[in-house]
């Protein structure tokens, strides 16, 4: 199981518990282990995105956007702003903060397509699907000419990976393992080829307390 339902049922769990009671890691078929900042999603967005938000100036969709800590800040800022996000505990959260979220894949019919002034790929979520590319040409396909996607990318120097992945909590020899998903992470070296291949522009990078976002623009 590789596809919207294995990845779901990784983050589920990590999601509808208790934040922090617990701790998580996404670990991949080769064995890398990344923490997951579990208790960070549930609380308001860090210093680091307030850059972030800052670029957004019109209707804008969180695409992963978990517990819709961004979709409520921009919606506070009076903004339209939509959160998307496969997990029924994700949507149910987002709602519960003041968000307008729905629960779908992103790679399935989504609301407005074409006509969002912004997109959001924040926390590692361009690697959903496994395929940087094809997902920078899905955020293409829902943003407005003229429209800007914002994605968080590894640190330099962090390659482009590709592979299976799982989501695992508690600790070795007693984990619990979730099934297994497509997953991936791109340094922000791979910003402009990754772009390019999507039919994107890279309009600014924002290094940003120790992370990197880029802002894409859509001829």
């Amino acid at each position: 199981m590789t596809g919207p339902a294995a990845l779901l049922g990784g983050f589920e769990a990590a999601l509808a518990g208790p934040p922090g009671a617990d701790r998580w890691w996404l670990v991949t078929e080769d064995g890398v282990r990344v923490p997951l900042p579990v208790r960070r999603w549930h609380g308001g967005p860090e210093p680091a995105l307030a850059g972030v938000l800052d670029r957004c100036a019109g209707p804008t969709i969180d695409l992963g956007c978990g517990p819709g800590r961004l979709a409520a800040a921009l919606a506070g800022r009076g903004l339209v702003a939509l959160g998307v996000d496969v997990s029924p505990a994700a949507v149910r959260l987002a709602r519960a903060r003041g968000a307008v979220a729905v629960r779908r894949d992103l790679f399935g019919p989504l609301p407005a397509e074409g006509r969002w002034a912004h997109a959001l790929l924040v926390d590692g979520n361009i690697g959903i699907g496994g395929d940087p590319v094809r997902l920078l040409r899905r955020c293409a396909g829902l943003v407005r000419p003229g429209g800007t996607t914002l994605v968080e990318f590894a640190p330099p120097g962090s390659g482009l990976w590709r592979g299976g992945a799982r989501v695992t909590s508690g600790s070795p020899g007693g984990e619990r393992l979730g099934a297994s998903f497509r997953w991936a992470w791109a340094g922000v070296e791979w910003a402009p080829s990754l772009a390019a291949a999507a039919g994107l522009t890279v309009a600014a990078v924002l290094p940003l307390d120790g992370r990197w976002f880029v802002e894409l623009s859509r001829p």
